[in-house]
């Protein structure tokens, strides 16, 4: 657990996400049960020993941004929030997010940031196409990195 990043995100969301979509987004932050059927990150590869101990990919679904509580090497806590804008003009979704990743997870974690960019309010889109969805720092370090998505690919440090 010594290549762990803190990532936090804090981001608008515009209004036109299915119930669905908000159900399973909330399944990621650890806010709500998994739904039936993921389809935001539709695979969660893990490998695991089998019987005789020899590596097998199976498919473990859990929360990407889920945890909740003290951060194993970030100080600070843990947390995931994500609230509905009904009094905006255009509705929407307000989703704060503080976690920390191992880079085993960036796959993971990356298809749920492409995903949430896609659906980011105009305030994170940038000029060169990017779209500014958090930050990211090693644990050691006191310097947090801007943290973006340009083509559906997660900028990682």
């Amino acid at each position: 657990m010594g290549d762990v990043f803190e990532l936090s995100i804090a981001m608008d969301l515009r209004g036109d996400l299915s119930a669905g979509e908000v159900a399973e987004l909330r399944w990621h932050l650890g806010l709500g049960p998994m739904p039936e059927s993921p389809s935001i990150v539709p695979e969660f590869p893990s490998v695991v020993a089998d019987d005789a101990g020899g590596p097998v990919v199976e498919d473990r679904p859990g929360p990407l941004l889920g945890r909740q509580g003290e951060g194993l090497k970030v100080p600070g806590a843990l947390v995931s929030v994500l609230l509905s804008r009904e009094a905006a003009p255009n509705g929407g979704w307000v989703m704060t997010a503080r976690q920390e990743v191992h880079p085993d997870e960036f796959d993971r974690v990356g298809g749920l940031l492409s995903w949430l960019a896609t659906r980011a309010g105009e305030g994170h889109r940038r000029s060169d196409g990017s779209v500014h969805v958090g930050w990211i720092r090693y644990y050691e370090s006191d310097r947090p990195e801007p943290l973006t998505v340009r083509d559906g690919e997660v900028g990682w440090p």
